[in-house]
């Protein structure tokens, strides 16, 4: 994967599905790049990306190590509590293993899709963007994914973080964002 422009970063979403996950919730109100970066620099600071450890880690503690500039995200404090309820929530329900939303009883992509908007921080968009960043880019591919994802699955897209490979398709996206949100101040002026 290529999200953050650090290969040690990116190295680590590929390799740890608790990282990707982590770098999704991560993922509003920052720039794409920054918000994948936080899980290596959650891991930098804890010698490690453990979910266990994460979920029992002091809440205080494990906000300033968030907030350690550079910061996690934006908003340390409340993204360290987020951060905190979905490793408990993969740790209850999965065992620890993030990857398990994806291969547990080897389900379909409305199954899949089911699962990734139960966690918390993961609403219906974030879930699909999800769902189709699993199918394109880690070959996770359920039947179905493309439609569960909606409009994200469609190959050759580029609407969401699931399409970016390089600078040229970040940009495109970028571009995308950029035109949905004008379209909708337009018709909230209206």
């Amino acid at each position: 994967m290529r999200l953050t422009g650090d290969d040690a970063a990116d190295r680590l979403l590929t390799d740890d599905p608790f990282a990707l996950l982590t770098g999704m919730l991560l993922d509003q109100q920052v720039p794409m790049e920054n918000a994948f970066a936080g899980p290596a620099k959650i891991a930098d600071r804890m010698g490690g990306l453990d979910p266990q450890r994460i979920a029992a880690a002091d809440p205080e503690e494990f906000a300033q190590l968030c907030a350690t500039p550079p910061a996690v995200h934006r908003f340390p404090s409340s993204m360290a509590g987020r951060i905190q309820t979905l490793a408990r929530t993969v740790v209850e329900e999965y065992d620890g293993d993030a990857s398990r939303l994806w291969t547990d009883g080897d389900p379909d992509g409305p199954e899949v899709l089911r699962r990734l908007k139960q966690l918390p921080g993961f609403g219906a968009q974030k879930a699909q963007i999800f769902l189709a960043l699993l199918g394109k880019q880690r070959g996770v591919q359920p039947d179905g994914w493309r439609e569960a994802a909606g409009s994200y699955g469609e190959e050759g897209s580029l609407r969401s973080v699931a399409d970016v490979v390089d600078a040229d398709s970040l940009a495109k996206v970028r571009e995308h964002k950029r035109a949905v949100k004008a379209q909708a101040r337009r018709e909230r002026g209206r």
